[in-house]
Parts: C-alpha cells; sequence; structure tokens
C-alpha cells in the first residue's frame, strides 16, 4: 500500500440554504484502504460521498484526488479519473440485462476494455448475465450496481449503505468481496450503520455528528467515545 494518500478532504464545508450539513471535515484515504464512515441519521455521511463523487460542490474546502484538485469537476469526469460509487437504493437500468447495464459503465469509465465476465464472476451474477436488472432480487441489484462501479475501473469506490436489507450469509459475500477489491489496490469509503459489518473490513472508522467529525479511529475506541455516545444517543 502506497504511502502517499489516494484521497484527502481539506476542511470540506456544505451548506444547503443556511443549515451546514458538513462543517470542516478533513481527513484522507490510502489505495486499498477501507474506510468506515458513520454517524447518526442527518449527520453528514451521504453528502461527503455526494461531495467526494461530484454530486454536489463544496461550499469551501478542497477535494484532492491522485495529486489534484477535484471538487469543482462534474461526476462524469470523476468517473475518468477513477471515482465511483454505489448507491443506498440501486439504480440499475431496470430494462437492460444484467451484462448489459455493466457494458454500459464501462464505456462511461476509464476502464472501456472492461472484463465483463470477470465483473459478473466477482459480483456472482454470472448465471444471471442474460436476465433483466429488474428481475433481479434487492441483493442481486446491490451487487450489480457494484459491478457497474466496477466498470469503470474505479481507484475510489464509494459505497453507500449496501449492508441494508441483508441477511447474514449476504452481508458475508459483501464483505469478502470488499475485502477482495482493497486488496487489489481499489481504496474504499463505506458508508454503514451496521457496526459488526463494518468491524469485519476495517479497522479505521470516521464518525460523524451534526455535519462534523467527532472520531477517527478504530471502531472499539469510538464506542467508548463520550461525545460519539452522546451523538448516536442524542446527548
Amino acid at each position: 500500500m502506497s504511502s502517499e494518500p489516494l484521497l484527502r478532504l481539506e476542511g470540506v464545508y456544505k451548506r444547503f440554504g443556511g443549515h451546514a450539513v458538513l462543517n470542516d471535515v478533513s481527513f484522507a484515504v490510502g489505495p486499498g484502504e477501507i474506510v468506515g464512515l458513520v454517524g447518526p441519521n442527518g449527520s453528514g455521511k451521504t453528502t461527503t460521498i455526494n461531495v467526494i463523487s461530484g454530486v454536489h460542490r463544496a461550499d469551501a474546502g478542497a477535494v484532492v484526488f491522485d495529486g489534484r484538485p477535484v471538487h469543482k469537476l462534474p461526476t462524469f469526469r470523476l468517473a475518468r479519473l477513477g471515482i465511483n460509487r454505489t448507491f443506498q437504493v440501486p439504480k440499475v437500468f431496470r430494462d437492460m440485462t444484467v451484462r448489459e447495464n455493466i457494458e454500459v459503465a464501462a464505456h462511461f469509465g476509464r476502464a472501456h476494455d472492461a472484463d465483463v465476465g470477470a465483473i459478473l464472476a466477482d459480483i456472482d451474477l454470472a448465471a444471471q448475465a442474460d436476465q433483466l436488472a429488474g428481475s433481479l432480487t434487492v441483493n442481486q441489484q446491490k451487487l450489480l450496481d457494484l459491478g457497474r462501479a466496477l466498470a469503470t475501473g474505479p481507484k475510489l469506490l464509494l459505497v453507500d449503505e449496501i449492508g441494508a436489507g441483508l441477511n447474514p450469509a449476504e452481508l458475508g459475500g459483501i464483505a469478502t468481496l470488499l475485502q477482495k477489491l482493497a486488496a487489489r489496490g481499489i481504496a474504499l469509503i463505506v458508508v454503514e450503520h451496521l457496526l459488526d459489518f463494518l468491524n469485519r473490513i476495517t479497522a479505521r472508522v470516521i464518525v460523524l455528528g451534526a455535519g462534523r467529525m467527532l472520531f477517527e479511529g478504530p471502531l472499539d475506541a469510538a464506542s467508548r467515545d463520550p461525545e460519539v455516545v452522546a451523538a448516536f444517543i442524542g446527548g
């Protein structure tokens, strides 16, 4: 793993109307590192990955990726540089096949020659390659959403609550896959409420509360931090 961070957030602020959603958020992620991003509802987790992925533009501060500022670039440019994401509610093309979903994603990323067969094997959907995406189960659609992100050749993958609603066996499969991707050098920021799941894939978490960073470090230490505990139980 490189000693240089792949991603740096430097004093990022984001407001919607008069409400500060992110307040001086700063952290770094290295290649092949998995970082958990946790916090109560409304703490700024999804806004953070929306800013990183170009869905929203930061009002102040910088997002530096692979040595260059990227916080003013649109989403499609970021995908071509190597930043992509999944969504808590999968946004698959329901009337296209599983294979076609991945092929379309590859066209818009930086990996036009993506190995679709290898991606289908990674996400365990090879047998469903010619099925319409709309016919898949919720878990399978989440996997396809992940597969489409992989088809763009990401260096950084932002994973938004992929574990929600999955059973223990499905969670185990997702955990194994995310660890496999990290071993290939892909950095991952995983937004998740399921702390046991996070504990299986990473030793480092960032805790947000009311838009600011409350804690950065091991998950077990976060659970003993008074400010983190107060944020989760309301003071």
